[in-house]
């Protein structure tokens, strides 16, 4: 599965770069690609491209404020989670999304 993702937080600082990371590994644990963008305190980092949109099976927001560019994602397949799940079960997010995106194949 070809991830994106993008991360932001309130302050834009530590919950968005801490996200970043767990669902960077728990995806190469489960084997998916994902490149994860973050929209913090130093601005939008790793930017996610058109290329990588449109080679994306899914996009997640794990956030607490609004997502800067959400228009780029139209037509693609958005899972919308509060930050704060993203953090305490990264891995079973994406399991979950995994799951989801094989029973309408």
């Amino acid at each position: 599965m070809k991830i994106l993702a993008v991360t932001a937080c309130t302050a834009g600082i530590a919950h968005t770069y801490l996200v970043a990371e767990k669902l960077q590994k728990a995806a190469e644990e489960l084997g998916h690609e994902i490149k994860v963008e973050t929209q913090g305190s130093a601005g939008i980092e790793n930017e996610i491209t058109e290329a990588d949109v449109a080679q994306a099976d899914v996009v997640i927001y794990a956030h607490d404020i609004a997502i800067r560019g959400a228009s780029r994602f139209a037509g693609k397949k958005v899972v919308d989670v509060p930050i704060s799940l993203a953090m305490k079960q990264p891995k079973s997010l994406l399991a979950t999304i995994e799951k989801k995106l094989a029973a309408k194949k």
